[in-house]
């Protein structure tokens, strides 16, 4: 069908374009979505920023791996090998070209964004980070951007500092200046918020690190499934991303970095495939991006990941991203109707498809309860950013998140369901 979508222009405020975006088709995509949570009671899925549902191309990229030409990569020369090593490394060059890397040798197989984290904070950190140096991160991060960098400046004698957030959930930038120092090694910060949904000025930010001197990781989790990301165009040093929440399997993840930068690093962890020599009395290393990739690697998850990105590349991420701008105002608007309600983070057109709201007098565990006995699956908890809740003054929050695949009608149905829960209550 023909939508109008309410997206964000860079210098014209907000204005309507029209695109075509078959909702209805996409859904019919997704298994999960034609299933009932209870006899009678569909589902409505509105926790994709925890993990997104995977279309059925996906589903069957991966069972055609295991059914057809399962065997291990790199290893062998006989067809199964040649075939799952071709669809492996094709993945991988996809995935390059989605955001577009310089080369397809900067994406690292990881097997999470935390664990692209870990690898740097392990590698580049331990070698380069010394006492008195200073890493800079922000008060709305997830823990796997704060606590590898705590366990590092706790080995090195280094000092992490944070860049506060305002009330309305942006990024409290006066203060930058003085937190980005000749002591500044490193600045590592989320694109979009997990909570508030905030989209984070990336280019601004990595300008200012690299002005004194500072590297810049970015946390594109919450970016990379929901809108164009161009690592040239942030100019960013190290970027890490999940497949799990981009339509693609669990159990694997992207670590890019830029190549002066990954051949420097020693390598992350010892093994097969991420050598090229081994004597009895030392090893030399394989080339990248398999210096970083160390034993049988996730080729069924790679090779899902890589159907993932031409699933997403075929919508186009513009019209993703607009979707979801036009869903995520029409729920902020939606919910603004419910007594007692409150959305924390900016106005739809400063953030991605994610409501973390509390609702006055209900725990938000509770919240979550009610409403999954309507079929309704949104999050309940600190969504793993204790630091950001603790600022707030809050345990939880509810946490409603959307996708490409979510309408209007879910929407209608998470706020009556709401409603409902004031009811029971008695609110």
């Amino acid at each position: 069908m023909y939508g109008f979508f309410l997206v964000p222009a860079d210098f014209f405020g907000i204005f309507w374009v029209m695109t075509m975006f078959d909702v209805d088709k996409i859904r019919a995509d997704f298994p999960v979505l034609q299933e009932e949570v209870y006899p009678g009671v569909p589902l409505v899925y509105l926790d994709s920023a925890a993990s997104s549902q995977k279309p059925l191309v996906v589903i069957e990229a991966m069972n055609e791996y295991y059914r057809r030409y399962n065997a291990n990569v790199h290893r062998g020369i006989h067809r199964l090998s040649e075939e799952a090593t071709n669809a492996y490394e094709g993945a991988r060059e996809r995935i390059a070209r989605f955001i577009n890397a310089a080369e397809s040798c900067e994406i690292i197989y990881v097997r999470n964004a935390t664990e692209g984290f870990n690898l740097v904070a392990y590698s580049w950190g331990r070698a380069n980070i010394k006492p008195g140096d200073e890493i800079l991160l922000t008060e709305m991060e997830h823990h796997a951007n704060i606590v590898p960098w705590q366990l590092l400046v706790q080995e090195k004698g280094a000092v992490l500092r944070y860049v506060p957030f305002n009330e309305d959930g942006t990024l409290d930038l006066s203060s930058l200046s003085e937190l980005l120092t000749e002591r500044t090694r490193l600045f590592s910060f989320t694109a979009v918020s997990n909570v508030f949904g905030t989209i984070n000025p990336v280019k601004q930010l990595v300008d200012a690190a690299h002005a004194v001197g500072a590297l810049v990781m970015v946390d594109a989790a919450q970016a990379v499934p929901h809108m164009a990301v161009d690592v040239q165009a942030w100019d960013c040093d190290f970027m890490a991303f999940s497949s799990h929440k981009m339509c693609g399997p669990t159990g694997i993840g992207v670590l890019y970095g830029k190549r002066e930068l990954l051949e420097a690093m020693p390598p992350f962890m010892g093994g097969g495939d991420m050598i090229r020599r081994v004597r009895l009395d030392g090893s030399t290393w394989n080339d990248l991006p398999w210096k970083f990739e160390a034993g049988t690697p996730s080729i069924a998850e790679a090779i899902g990941l890589g159907t993932a990105v031409d699933y997403l590349t075929n919508l186009g991420m513009d019209n993703i991203h607009a979707h979801e701008q036009f869903i995520t105002n029409y729920a902020l608007e939606a919910l603004s109707e419910v007594p007692g309600l409150k959305v924390y983070g900016p106005p739809a057109n400063q953030k991605a498809g994610v409501a973390a709201f509390t609702l006055k007098g209900l725990h938000p565990h509770d919240i979550s309860e009610l409403l999954d006995k309507d079929g309704i699956a949104i999050r309940a908890g600190h969504h793993c950013a204790m630091p950001l809740h603790h600022k707030l003054g809050l345990a939880a929050t509810a946490r409603a998140s959307f996708y490409l695949h979510t309408t209007t009608q879910e929407i209608d149905k998470l706020v009556i369901s709401l409603h409902r829960a004031r009811k029971i209550f008695r609110l």
